[in-house]
């Protein structure tokens, strides 16, 4: 292997992140599988003496139990006890002497003098555990000792039988069944993790490029795994919100500079007018002065709408709670729009109850009405109406400001208070306000708490705020 494809491998391997999904489920699912080796290794090879030793001593018990339950004894019941556990049995007593000893490889007590069996009776023990070896078949033997009656003891006793030819056999069986394991967990342990880190690593290259602004990121993850199709549909959420959210950024930057644009040339070109042209011309030079000043009006109204905005959705919108006159308030607003009835017609149908009370911030809550009867009068039809009503029921105040225009595509009812949004994506200046009415409002009724929305229909749009009434 030459220098360069040694340098090519080393730039292979660095390239492999040690802390990736891949390689992490990787080494995850052969550890799992070397785990379960080490114990089947434990518990079958290791500990299998140990196991067998016990099993067996817990027959002895059992047997010891159902020697001690039967109300009478004779061979046929020790014989069926000892057939079931494997044992041999010998009731030992004055009068009584029953043995099961059989070819079992089991320990006989046919000699009285026995040292085991006379030290024992000699104790006046109830009971006592044994383990011997086995003169005649050289093995280990688990002699269980117990006290029946009087004068009536019994000998249980079960042959272990030597375990380490089997140990054998099963620990060259278990070399190559643990090669064989681990060789089938490194190869299906890549392919399930290739399948399941694929569609993520996808994803997040997907999300990097989002993160950029590129809104043509593709989360389709052609997986069937549950988690990873809510991720990538999440993502797609995200997404889609966030193209909207750039969008309407744009358009607010283009309408923001566009508001601010017109009256500042306005200004500089009336300002030039009368500088140069009718500043000996007393009437004319009053009107371009009252342009200027009116365009002033109209810039320094932006900038105030753009602060409050900011200041509501920065939740640095400081609420004076007071006590309001609700009517008083709404008609203060008509009047403000007066000048409009009287020059070109416009009519405001105010319908209330007789009081309504509330504790709100006036100056914010004003300003809401405002925005709502100002949206009114900028989309109303041609008979020039605007309906503001105020219902009561029993928990709340429900007031709606209604026009009669031509109404809103139910697809764009979501985003009607957003910030200059337009159903036909293009700018339209207002005759009264700036474009950020009712998203000034939204910000307003979110930081009292208070519901809102809108219907509309092809009749003309309803816009609406409910007020808690006081406990």
């Amino acid at each position: 292997m030459n220098k360069k494809n040694i340098e090519s491998l080393k730039c292979k391997f660095k390239s492999i992140k040690t802390n990736s999904l891949k390689i992490n489920i990787w080494l995850f699912l052969i550890a799992f599988s070397v785990f379960i080796l080490c114990f089947l290794w434990l518990f079958q090879i290791v500990f299998l003496k140990s196991y067998y030793k016990s099993y067996k001593t817990e027959e002895l018990d059992k047997a010891a139990t159902e020697l001690k339950e039967s109300a009478a004894l004779n061979n046929q019941i020790i014989e069926d006890i000892a057939e079931r556990r494997d044992i041999c049995i010998e009731i030992y007593g004055q009068n009584t002497y029953l043995s099961t000893i059989s070819n079992k490889g089991c320990m006989e007590f046919g000699n009285r003098n026995f040292k085991v069996k006379q030290n024992f009776i000699n104790s006046n023990r109830l009971e006592q555990h044994y383990t011997l070896i086995n003169e005649k078949f050289e093995n280990e033997t688990l002699i269980y000792a117990l006290k029946l009656d009087k004068d009536v003891y019994a000998f249980i006793n079960a042959s272990l039988e030597p375990l380490d030819s089997t140990i054998t056999i099963l620990s060259n069986q278990f070399i190559i069944t643990t090669i064989t394991v681990l060789i089938l967990s490194l190869i299906i342990g890549y392919f399930i993790s290739r399948k399941l880190s694929k569609p993520i690593i996808k994803i997040s290259d997907e999300a990097k490029k989002l993160a950029d602004g590129n809104f043509c990121a593709d989360f389709n993850a052609n997986s069937d795994i549950y988690e990873i199709t809510e991720l990538a549909d999440s993502l797609k959420y995200a997404k889609e919100e966030l193209s909207k959210t750039e969008s309407l950024k744009r358009d607010l930057m283009a309408n923001v500079s566009h508001d601010l644009k017109t009256p500042l040339t306005m200004i500089k070109a009336y300002a030039e007018m009368v500088r140069d042209l009718t500043y000996n011309n007393k009437e004319k030079r009053e009107e371009d002065l009252n342009i200027i000043i009116k365009e002033t009006d109209r810039l320094t109204l932006l900038v105030n709408d753009i602060l409050d905005l900011s200041a509501a959705q920065s939740d640095n919108l400081n609420l004076n709670i007071e006590k309001i006159d609700l009517i008083k308030l709404i008609n203060e607003v008509i009047k403000r729009f007066q000048i409009l009835s009287e020059q070109e017609n416009y009519k405001f149908i105010f319908n209330h109850p007789n009081k309504v009370i509330i504790h709100a911030d006036y100056k914010r809550i004003y300003q809401v009405v405002y925005n709502l009867i100002n949206n009114a009068i900028n989309y109303t039809g041609s008979n020039k109406k605007v309906y503001i009503d105020i219902i009561e029921d029993k928990y709340k105040y429900i007031i709606s400001i209604k026009d009669t225009g031509k109404g809103i595509k139910q697809e764009d009812l979501k985003h009607i208070w957003d910030k200059y949004y337009h159903s036909d994506k293009k700018h339209k200046r207002n005759n009264f306000g700036t474009g950020l009415g009712l998203s000034i409002v939204k910000n307003i009724l979110q930081i009292h708490n208070y519901k809102y929305g809108v219907t509309s229909s092809d009749k003309g749009s309803i816009f609406y705020f409910e007020i808690p009434k006081d406990n």
